[in-house]
Formats: structure tokens, sequence, C-alpha cells
């Protein structure tokens, strides 16, 4: 657990600076210290430990964040916390998520408008429609939805694990919801399996073009070009790698490119580079207005006042508990 450092008459916090100096202007950064010094404060207190996902701001991800990864990452992770309260620095499927898998505890989303446009392009409703259109046809849940589609499911899947959980129903015919590009990219991989599609999209990654990236090669010849599958299929043909926010992160970290463009949420960037200064990150990007409503201020004010308290109808917990269980005993091959 991130422990704060000495205050002094200098620098507040110096140790938590330096993680995210260059990103965080030195001016800036006293108006930021006394947050980041009562949420180290109140997660003692309260028991609480802080989950922050890939996009997390640096000043988020590097200071107070326990636990930070993709949503894969996350969900495994949660399963293992032992503290009474988990706040969820990211959006509210993930918080319901954590929730899902640790009913007992207290789960906290510091905004209540951290949605997800693909969270919202499908409904329960539409799921049992789709179960009726194809029956017998497995329904593979991405985790970005609510926990009542997941209910309607018959396991989740990641970014991350998208193939691995495809493959391990061994059925001809799958129905892939709601990620229409990710699962075009899944098809890609698995072209013995037919996957079928339902038309929702991320507003972030459904932005970049093709043109983007030739764009991106014109100026910076030589650049590796890494895209998220969420992305369409032809932005994704014109990258030189795609894969999860964690994917995309072991990546960078193991080959260490000169220069690297990350095709997805501008703050993937931020937060790989405060830690490897020798490579150099290349924009474009685009931001998640939803992950951006995390913030240090209502961070500490979610610890402060216990709230926004996540929970799931319990009419439909269970299952959508056991479509998420089924996903995490899934072994990657």
């Amino acid at each position: 657990m991130v422990q704060p450092g000495a205050s002094g008459h200098g620098m507040p916090l110096p140790e938590l600076y330096a993680r995210v100096s260059r990103h965080v202007p030195a001016i800036e950064w006293p108006a930021l210290a006394p947050d980041i010094e009562a949420i180290l404060r109140l997660k003692r207190e309260r028991n609480a430990v802080v989950l922050a996902h890939n996009y997390q701001a640096p000043e988020i991800f590097h200071t107070v964040a326990d636990i930070v990864g993709d949503s894969l990452a996350l969900a495994r992770e949660a399963v293992k916390v032992d503290a009474d309260v988990i706040v969820l620095a990211g959006v509210h499927f993930m918080a319901e998520t954590a929730k899902l898998l640790n009913p007992a505890k207290t789960v906290l989303i510091p905004d209540m408008r951290a949605g997800c446009s693909l969270a919202d392009s499908i409904t329960a409703e539409d799921v049992r429609g789709l179960r009726a259109r194809y029956p017998g046809v497995p329904i593979v849940t991405y985790v970005n939805t609510s926990a009542a589609v997941k209910a309607e499911s018959d396991l989740c899947c990641t970014s991350g694990n998208a193939v691995e959980v495809i493959r391990s129903l061994n059925a001809p015919r799958v129905l892939m919801i709601p990620d229409e590009f990710l699962a075009q990219n899944t098809q890609a991989a698995l072209p013995e399996i037919e996957i079928l599609t339902w038309a929702g999209h991320c507003e972030v990654h459904e932005r970049f073009t093709p043109a983007d990236i030739r764009e991106v090669r014109d100026s910076y010849p030589g650049v590796t070009v890494i895209a998220h599958p969420e992305c369409p299929p032809d932005v994704v043909a014109e990258s030189d790698f795609s894969g999860s926010t964690a994917m995309m992160m072991n990546f960078v970290i193991e080959k260490r490119p000169a220069q690297v463009v990350l095709v997805t949420e501008c703050s993937m960037a931020d937060n790989i580079a405060a830690a490897n200064p020798d490579i150099e990150f290349i924009k474009p990007c685009n931001m998640c207005p939803h992950m951006k409503r995390m913030s240090l201020a209502n961070i500490r004010h979610a610890l402060e006042t216990m709230t926004h308290e996540v929970t799931v109808a319990p009419e439909f917990a269970d299952r959508a508990r056991a479509a998420v269980e089924r996903m995490l005993a899934v072994k990657p091959r």
C-alpha cells in the first residue's frame, strides 16, 4: 500500500511527486497534495483500498491507487482484496463487477455519472431477444456491460481474454456482445468459429481511423503503433500490435520501442511514460469523459462520506456473478 511521504517545508510528499513530475507541473502539486494526504489517511482509517483503471490520470494512478490494471486485472484482484471498503476509480460497470465479486464489502464509486457507451448500448431485454433469435448459441458478454446484462449471458470476457473465453466454449457459433469491433477483431483470430455481433461501440475507440495511423507514420517514420481491439478492424490492421491495456503496457515495457503511439485513451500513455522516461510517446489519443470524472477530490469525498455506494439488485446478482466467475475460471493457453 502506498504510504505518504514527509511534507516538510518544501515540496509536499516528495516521493509521490517524483512519480508524476513529468505530467504534473511543480506549481500545481501543492494544490493536489492535501487531497492525496487525506486519501492515504482515510484508507487506513476505513480499511479501504483504491482500485484504478489504466485510463485514470497519473495523479490518481501513481499516488493513491493500491491496485491498477485493465478490466480483467481489476476483476481478478478485486477477489483478493483484504479490505472493508473498495473505492473504484473507473466507471460504473467496473464498480458493479467489484461488488459482484465482493458482496460483503462496501464498494464506492466517486461519481455515479461515470458510465460507458458500450454498457449503454445493450439491455437485458436485448439479450433475451438474442437468446430467442439464436437458440442454443452461447452468449459471451464483454465486461463493459451492466450486471443486468451479464446476468442474461453465459459468461463474460475482457479484451485481454476474449479469444481464450470463446475457445473454451468449444462451440461452432458464438454471440459476442456488445462491442462490434472487439468481436470482429476476435473473429480474425478465430476464423474457425462464427462470431455473431451487436452494433455497440466505445465512444473513445470508434473515432480512430486508418488515416490517423498513416498520418502518424508519415510524421514519425519507424514509430511503433499499438491499438486497442475496441478500435475498428481497419485501424487494427494498420497497427503493429493490438491488445488490451495490460497487453499494450507489457508490450511497451518488454519491447521498449524508441517511439510509440498508443491508439486508445490518453492517460494510458501518460501512466506508462511516467515510469519509462526513455520512451517517447506520440499522440493521437482520445479522452474518455467518463473516466475523467474521477478526481483526487471526489475520491477523498467518497471516503469521507462513504458515497456513492454501489449495489446490485438481488434478483440478478447471483447470475451475473456466475457469468464473471466462469470467465475468471478460463485459463490462458
